[in-house]
């Protein structure tokens, strides 16, 4: 049974204005809450969404987020992209004002089971793969969050019969207090965003928090391979496990290539690790994530080898694009730290040509070093993080700094050799050239395209027929 929250008549501050914010807004305001909502951003900047937001009878304040909105609240609702250590807040804080994620006020509505997933790498995809999994399995399934639909636009859709399966980052859970999934999963956990939260274990903290209100009859699930994940297990959920290296007493596993899901003493297989579509030792971990949550949502062992089989995967993760005169191109800007451009790296074994680069987050490049110097025939880099990443890399191997994504394209493909990879994967943030990572990999995705239609406009008549 989910806490509930009385929003009429309340007075409610949103704070950013990005979808979710959006969303938040619209949703406190139809249920009858004074809404202000405020974005550092110009009116010019937000385009039609303030209009939409006036009309629904939300006040705005743009163009900076001016302490004074603070005050008199109610509630303040913070967009996953705003500091939860926003100075305003911490005055308001001290006064009582709740301050909550979105995450947090949605999952009071929201009905039915919740399935949360966090970690710092692969949320997405095993998040869209939990669900295609459930929706396999004919289980009644929503999914939202982090994923980029907010977790807020899926209440008036849920019912008691679904499950809300639930990307969570560190920005939303940092500022939840009764947020509660019925399975929680912790995927890994490797330093990232170290460019908001002080240090890794505040970062590390703020993962943690997706177990703190769960039920002894709850479920956690962690990644007994993963060291930082291994040590700091919560006490009060049922624990369970997830292993490509070793048997676990409760949890998933890989036993002679096989798939093999355990609860309750009982060993149920589910498929052989081969028929796994996902490239990556990562993504296998993932894969057995996926399959015992969805096993722990009551779906059957033979609906999810199905849904497995069938995930055709996600936009921007490892992403193949395209292929011209053998050389292939393949889109992961959704790695967006260090560790997420490692697996993407060693995912591979032809050789690489890397495009790295952006906004940095804080992290060190060096443990990128010795993947690339074995896999990389070249490194092109882009962005702001260009000068830090060339000096933490540099002798290892060829590094150009491109500067643009487009520059770094047309010399990737002018220096490649039939068999080799052109592989996005930027261990940065994209803020500094573009909207998001969708966006940088929608523009990557584009400037291949182009090389596609190139080379097409090029090659000799008839070639096609004579290469047959």
């Amino acid at each position: 049974m989910r806490l509930g929250f009385e929003l009429k008549g309340k007075r409610v501050l949103v704070v950013g204005l990005a979808r979710t914010g959006i969303a938040t807004a619209q949703f406190c305001a139809h249920l009858g809450a004074i809404v202000t909502a405020t974005d550092e951003l110009p009116e010019e900047r937000l385009g039609a969404a303030a209009q939409t937001l006036r009309a629904d009878g939300i006040a705005l304040q743009l163009g900076g987020h001016r302490p004074e909105i603070f005050e008199n609240q109610d509630l303040i609702i913070l967009s996953p992209g705003v500091p939860a250590k926003l100075p305003p807040l911490e005055a308001v804080r001290l006064r009582g004002i709740p301050v909550w994620s979105e995450i947090e006020l949605a999952s009071r509505f929201l009905r039915g089971r919740l399935i949360a997933i966090t970690g710092s790498n692969g949320k997405t995809t095993t998040t869209a793969l939990v669900a295609h999994i459930l929706k396999t399995a004919n289980i009644p399934t929503l999914v939202g969050g982090n994923i980029g639909v907010p977790l807020i636009s899926l209440v008036d859709s849920s019912s008691d019969s679904t499950v809300s399966v639930v990307e969570a980052s560190s920005f939303q859970l940092e500022t939840i207090v009764e947020f509660r999934p019925e399975i929680a999963v912790m995927l890994n956990l490797t330093p990232d965003h170290l460019d908001r939260h002080t240090s890794f274990e505040e970062y590390v903290r703020a993962k943690m928090r997706i177990f703190e209100n769960q039920h002894e009859d709850d479920d956690a699930i962690l990644n007994a391979d993963d060291p930082e994940v291994a040590k700091r297990f919560p006490a009060r959920p049922q624990v369970h496990w997830f292993s490509r290296q070793k048997r676990v007493a409760s949890g998933a596993y890989v036993r002679d290539r096989l798939i093999v899901v355990r609860t309750e003493g009982a060993e149920e297989p589910i498929m052989q690790r081969d028929e796994i579509p996902l490239r990556g030792d990562h993504n296998l971990e993932n894969v057995l994530a996926a399959c015992l949550a969805a096993r722990l949502a009551s779906a059957h062992p033979s609906a999810i080898a199905e849904g497995v089989k069938t995930f055709p995967g996600v936009e921007h993760r490892i992403e193949f694009v395209a292929e011209i005169n053998g050389v292939k191109f393949y889109n992961d800007s959704k790695a967006t730290n260090v560790d997420a451009t490692l697996k993407a790296i060693t995912a591979f074994a032809s050789p690489l040509i890397v495009i790295l680069g952006g906004k940095d987050k804080g992290s060190s490049y060096a443990p990128l070093a010795d993947p690339l110097r074995k896999n990389a025939r070249l490194v092109l880099l882009i962005g702001t993080a260009t000068e830090k990443i060339s000096a933490e890399l540099s002798g290892a191997f060829p590094i150009t700094n491109a500067g643009t994504m487009d520059r770094a394209v047309d010399l990737a493909f002018e220096r490649a050799q039939p068999g080799d990879t052109i592989l996005l994967a930027p261990a940065c943030a994209s803020f500094d050239q573009f909207e998001n990572f969708e966006h940088r990999g929608r523009v990557f995705k584009e400037l291949v395209a182009r090389l596609v239609e190139k080379n097409k406009a090029q090659a000799p008549p008839n070639a096609a027929k004579r290469s047959a």
